[in-house]
């Protein structure tokens, strides 16, 4: 029998800087990715835009260690802003900010991002956050890949934290989608037959000269192009730690789960991408509050309901790798409501209490950067 995979695991988390008055976004200013990284060696690193930054967890045993260092590299990035004035807030989208008044970063990749994408880059105001897994065979990692791709909507219902765009209500629990769908190759990946389908199919993009490599791939789910790990991408990313912690831990124990259904020859069934799709769009609409469809019962389920399901189906995998408690704080997530949900809550009894659109505004951004370093 084939060696089990590690299961390792490792978070990525995107932020905007804003002003610790106003809560507008702020440039970085010279030394603050420097006076973050010290001594970490590249865990805090500039993003696409000089309103941005990127942090990164190390490769982690357990959701406890990366839980440790994920707060530590928010906690270094928060008190190192403050020294600029600054704060920084873990949201999809900036519920005010305007697009056309961001400046990109001075990085070769991001200028050549610039380049190609041409007029696509520069709605680029968008965070995320990524969860990388440990899978060291890469057959298991497409096959795993193509059976995980069902569970996308669920991580992205729960993760929804962006409802505003340029100061207006979208309707939507998650406009970054609209946004980086934009993009070339995103949105739901492609089902593979093998590794080395994989691999033919990405060469001969590279073959061409239209991208160096397959981190210019996007998808919700991808192989890493530099870890042996899947790595989801579809979330949101969460302005409270906790969440964070949360959906990592959703992501590790599902593909673990996928993982034991292999070792007695079962696996989860593989829907076409046209139907994931919808309950994609399900999620990016609606978040939590509308439910998705379940394509065996054929018909649209309450999310609570396949919460509860999705835990019953990964608890063993979930006690096996320690992780119990982060998995059950789902329930929470949907109990408080996601980001989104409380946003949009946060503005509209603002507006009810006698506060123009730019206070009310400002309330749901002191919330949002209040939760940076909440703890509970």
């Amino acid at each position: 029998m084939a060696e089990a995979p590690s299961f390792t695991i490792g978070i990525e988390e995107e932020y905007l800087l804003v002003h610790q008055d106003t809560y507008e976004l702020a440039t970085a200013p010279e030394g603050l990715i420097e006076a973050c990284d010290e001594g970490l060696d590249g865990q805090v690193s500039p993003e696409f835009l000089q309103c941005q930054v990127e942090v990164g967890t190390k490769v982690c045993q357990t959701v406890t260690e990366a839980r440790e260092d994920l707060g530590r590299l928010r906690a270094r990035v928060a008190g190192h802003a403050a020294d600029f004035g600054l704060r920084p807030i873990a949201v999809s989208c900036h519920p005010t900010a305007d697009w056309h008044s961001q400046v990109f970063t001075n990085k070769e990749r991001y200028r050549a991002l610039e380049r190609d994408l041409a007029g696509v880059a520069h709605r680029m105001l968008i965070c995320g956050m990524h969860v990388h897994v440990g899978i060291e065979d890469e057959a298991l990692r497409i096959d795993l890949m193509n059976q995980f791709m069902y569970f996308l909507p669920h991580l992205l219902a729960l993760s929804a934290s962006s409802p505003f765009w340029k100061g207006q209500d979208t309707g939507l629990a998650s406009y970054r989608l609209t946004v980086f769908d934009n993009l070339p190759r995103t949105g739901l990946p492609p089902r593979f037959v093998s590794w080395a389908e994989y691999e033919r199919s990405v060469q001969m993009i590279v073959d061409t000269g239209a991208i160096e490599d397959a981190t210019k791939i996007w998808w919700d789910v991808r192989p890493s192009a530099r870890f042996p790990t899947l790595e989801a991408r579809i979330c949101d990313v969460c302005p409270r730690i906790d969440d964070t912690v949360a959906l990592a831990a959703l992501v590790q124990c599902t593909l673990r789960m996928l993982w034991r259904l292999s070792r007695v020859n079962q696996r989860w069934r593989i829907y076409d991408a046209f139907l994931v799709g919808e309950n994609r769009w399900r999620a990016q609409r609606y978040g939590t509050q509308e439910g998705l469809i379940d394509f065996a019962r054929g018909c649209v389920v309450p999310f609570a309901e396949l919460l509860e399901e999705l835990l019953a189906l990964i608890a063993e995998d979930a006690a096996a790798l320690g992780c119990t408690a982060e998995v059950a704080h789902a329930r929470e997530i949907l109990a408080r409501g996601t980001s989104a949900t409380q946003q949009r809550a946060a503005f509209y009894a603002a507006r009810k209490a006698g506060a123009d659109d730019a206070e009310a505004f400002r309330t749901v951004l002191r919330g949002l950067a209040a939760d940076f370093t909440r703890t509970q």
